[in-house]
């Protein structure tokens, strides 16, 4: 059987994940339940994405990479909406970093090995540096790079650093394209 045929996608009680156009999905990735993956996106190596009790959405031309997991939080009386995972467009999600029912904006980057809690806001144009932690219910500043355990603004992001987001999006773009043309095994 051919690498490229093998879908790690999984049903949830009626709920089956949804690609857009040219996704890649490493066979090792685990994609469950109430998923929408965006054109043009990739998900890596042992990535796991679980849409079990409410929804994850991924945007457009963005990369999840290697052991990530990204989970929300159920519905309650007290919370109706629960805490979805909503990622932008053209968003760079380091190795081994967990989201967990929080808002990603466009062009962010997310450094390896970050933890982003439930209810955090990350909007347009932030850098998060490798390690960090984002406290339940932060909401952070656009156009920011932010560290540390807990993370804390550290300085603007400048006009390079901004262009660099993007670029970042676009280079796992032409990766994913590369594995989608590999020949069947």
């Amino acid at each position: 059987m051919s690498e490229r045929t093998i879908m790690p996608l999984s049903s949830y009680l009626n709920t089956s994940p949804i690609l857009g156009e040219q996704v890649y999905l490493h066979p090792s990735c685990q994609v469950i339940g109430d998923v929408k993956i965006g054109d043009d996106s990739s998900v890596w190596c042992n990535t796991v994405l679980r849409g079990d009790v409410n929804r994850i959405v991924i945007g457009r031309g963005t990369n999840i990479q290697d052991l990530t997991m990204g989970h929300v939080s159920h519905k309650t009386p007290d919370k109706p909406e629960g805490s979805p995972l909503i990622v932008g467009d053209y968003v760079t999600v380091g190795h081994s970093v967990i989201l967990h029912g929080c808002t990603i904006g466009n062009e962010c980057l997310i450094g390896m090995g970050s933890i982003i809690m439930d209810d955090v806001v990350v909007p347009d144009h932030v850098m998060i540096g490798a390690g960090s932690l984002v406290s339940p219910g932060k909401v952070l500043e656009g156009g920011m790079l932010y560290m540390g355990r807990p993370a804390k603004a550290v300085r603007p992001l400048t006009k390079e650093e901004i262009a660099y987001l993007k670029y970042s999006a676009e280079h796992y773009m032409r990766l994913k394209n590369n594995y989608l043309k590999e020949p069947s095994r």
